[in-house]
């Protein structure tokens, strides 16, 4: 994992007042659909993530630098890309985040 971008990406997040963690997983590993009781957002450091939104419909594939605001209680599971993916991770206090949504490299 390249310390350098996971340390630009936390700066960039700290920098809204968000205190992420790092976390990783391997090549194809799978979250079944649950949800959360707190807001979270979650950027991909290196790889790639698909995250679903079965109730919705819908699914966001994130790459490195991509960003995903999920509010609480919204129903997601998600499927490791095929070169395993490294994200930041921060919870956030409920009604933080109004929607979902995904947000490219760059744009945030």
């Amino acid at each position: 994992m390249p310390a350098d971008e996971v340390s630009r990406l936390a700066a960039a997040l700290a920098a809204e007042g968000v205190d992420a963690s790092a976390w990783s997983n391997g090549p194809g590993d799978v979250y079944p659909a649950h949800e959360h009781g707190y807001d979270k957002v979650l950027v991909v450091a290196v790889g790639s993530i698909t995250f679903g939104a079965p109730d919705r419909g819908t699914s966001f594939e994130l790459r490195a630098g991509d960003r995903l605001d999920l509010p609480a209680g919204t129903a997601h599971d998600a499927r490791v890309g095929p070169a395993g993916v490294t994200c930041l991770e921060a919870h956030v206090p409920v009604g933080a985040i109004r929607n979902l949504r995904r947000v490219s490299a760059g744009e945030w």
